[in-house]
């Protein structure tokens, strides 16, 4: 595709309001952008309606939300829980990693992109920096207490549990207990004897 029609597509996303950085969002066809906003609007709607459907609220938690979050993109492992009200990045889903028997407690938001702000300085616009992406991978048999926030680029190891409200901004090993804000490791589990 010609430079021209990405700058038209560029100039209309503006035009109807959608402030998006050049750097980033500027080399897209048109019909690119119709199938975010496709994409955008079906898993919208899977979020919405299925993810707390009192409707079928026996099989939500272990069998609707896995399967809703591996539909809009997400790497989900076997027997995994998913409490109620979970938000994923969904723009970024395919950047988000769940292991076998992990339970992810209600209100937990799983992050995978932030703004750049590195090059930030007085006087530029905030809408134009550019966006940091990272993988988010969440080992096999963890846990994420109600309320937990897991920013882009961190990884949760094997049987680590993350404690209720804690903000979780570096990598947590493998069988330990972390809590606060941001998360700090309190505890190694130790084996059983």
């Amino acid at each position: 595709m010609k430079s021209e029609d990405f700058s038209l597509t560029y100039r209309l996303l503006r035009r109807i309001g959608l402030n998006y950085p050049e750097e980033e969002y500027g080399q897209v066809s048109l019909w690119e952008v119709m199938y975010r906003v496709y994409k955008t609007y079906r898993d919208g709607f899977l979020l919405k309606y299925l993810m707390n459907s009192w409707l079928l609220s026996p099989l939500t938690p272990r069998k609707i939300r896995p399967w809703v979050l591996r539909k809009i993109g997400c790497h989900v492992g076997k027997d995994v829980f998913i409490g109620s009200e979970v938000w994923v990045d969904s723009g970024h889903a395919d950047l988000i990693y769940i292991g076998d028997r992990t339970h992810i407690s209600a209100r937990t938001v799983l992050l995978c992109h932030k703004k750049d702000l590195s090059g930030y300085h007085q006087g530029d616009d905030y809408a134009k920096l550019p966006y940091i992406k990272g993988e988010i991978h969440i080992g096999k048999g963890c846990s994420t207490g109600t309320g937990t926030i897991i920013m882009p680029g961190v990884s949760i190891g094997d049987g680590a549990i993350v404690g209720a409200g804690s903000l979780v901004t570096k990598d947590i090993p493998a069988w330990t207990i972390a809590v606060g804000r941001p998360a700090k490791v309190v505890k190694d589990i130790s084996n059983r004897e």
